[in-house]
C-alpha cells in the first residue's frame, strides 16, 4: 500500500473548511432531524458517492444505535422496507434522488413523496443534509482521508 499523498484538504484551507463544518454543525444541532436519521442519510449519500472515509465514519455512528443487520442492509433498503420507519426510507429516497440530481432532476414524483413525509422546514433540512455530505464527499474521495478500519 502506497502512502497517502494527497493534500489534507481542512488544513490547507481552513476557513473554507470552517465554514463546510458550520453546515455540519447546524445540521446536528440546530435542526429537528434525529441524529439516527441524520447518520443514515450521510451514510447512504457517502455510500452512492463511494467515499471510503464517510463509509467508515458514518458506519460506525450508526452502529450506535442501529443493528448491523439493518446497517449492512442500507444499500439495499427498498428491499427491506420491514426494517426501516416511513420516514427513513422517504429520506433515504430523498437522498438518492437529491445524491443523483443529474440523472433524476429531482423529479416531481420523488420530490411530492418527501413533501408527503416532512414538514417543509424538514424537508429544507434534510435536503441541506444531502447537500452537505455530497460536499464532504466531493473532499473526502478526490483527497483519500483515511478510514479507521484494519486489515
Amino acid at each position: 500500500m502506497s502512502e497517502n499523498k494527497r493534500l489534507v484538504w481542512n488544513e490547507v484551507a481552513p476557513h473554507g473548511a470552517k465554514a463546510l463544518f458550520s453546515i455540519h454543525h447546524y445540521i446536528t444541532t440546530g435542526t429537528d432531524l434525529p441524529h439516527e436519521l441524520i447518520h443514515l442519510v450521510f451514510l447512504r449519500v457517502s455510500q452512492i458517492n463511494g467515499c471510503a472515509h464517510c463509509i467508515d465514519l458514518h458506519t460506525r455512528d450508526l452502529l450506535a444505535t442501529m443493528s448491523f443487520e439493518k446497517v449492512a442492509l442500507v444499500p439495499v433498503w427498498a428491499e427491506v422496507p420491514h426494517l426501516f420507519p416511513d420516514n427513513y426510507r422517504a429520506a433515504l429516497a430523498w437522498a438518492e434522488e437529491v445524491t443523483l440530481v443529474s440523472e433524476t432532476h429531482a423529479s416531481d414524483e420523488a420530490y411530492a413523496a418527501a413533501s408527503a413525509a416532512f414538514a417543509p422546514k424538514d424537508l429544507v433540512d434534510l435536503t441541506i443534509t444531502i447537500a452537505a455530505m455530497n460536499a464532504f464527499n466531493r473532499l473526502g474521495a478526490p483527497f483519500r482521508l483515511p478510514v479507521k478500519a484494519k486489515a
